[in-house]
């Protein structure tokens, strides 16, 4: 998947499912509207004080899947993005520009809610329906 199939899909979707496993395994799928791309190896999402955050303190692998349901599974579009964690962030100037925009998008209730800004290198894209 190149890059530009890359900033289609974060374009197009408004919200994708992030999820996480802890140390132990134990695995937490969530509904995200605050990830960005960064660059062609970076993608960040604003968190709160979630199981999703405690996770990634413990194990820093996710995979953020967005798709697009259609009538035959098949045509669904969209991407599985496999992610590992670069960095926790709640100051500077990346993580005042993302509760901006989540304040833009989603109010002021949403981005009181952010309490730190992850940062991840993508490690591997594959399609929804990998034959």
């Amino acid at each position: 998947m190149t890059q530009l199939n890359l900033l289609e899909i974060f374009a197009e979707h408004a919200t994708g499912t992030l999820s996480t496993a802890d140390s132990q395994g134990k695995v937490d799928a969530a509904v995200f509207g605050s990830c960005r791309l960064i660059d062609d190896n970076t993608v960040a999402v604003g968190l709160g004080n979630n199981r999703t955050l405690a996770n990634l303190k413990s194990n820093p692998h996710a995979t953020l899947l967005f798709a697009t349901p259609s009538p035959s599974v098949f045509s669904w579009q969209g991407a599985r993005i496999y992610l590992e964690l670069k960095e926790l962030v709640d100051t500077g100037s990346l993580f005042d520009e993302m509760i901006a925009e989540i304040e833009r998008k989603a109010g002021k209730m949403a981005a009181r809610t952010i309490k730190t800004v992850s940062t991840f290198s993508i490690t591997e894209v594959r399609p929804i329906v990998d034959f």
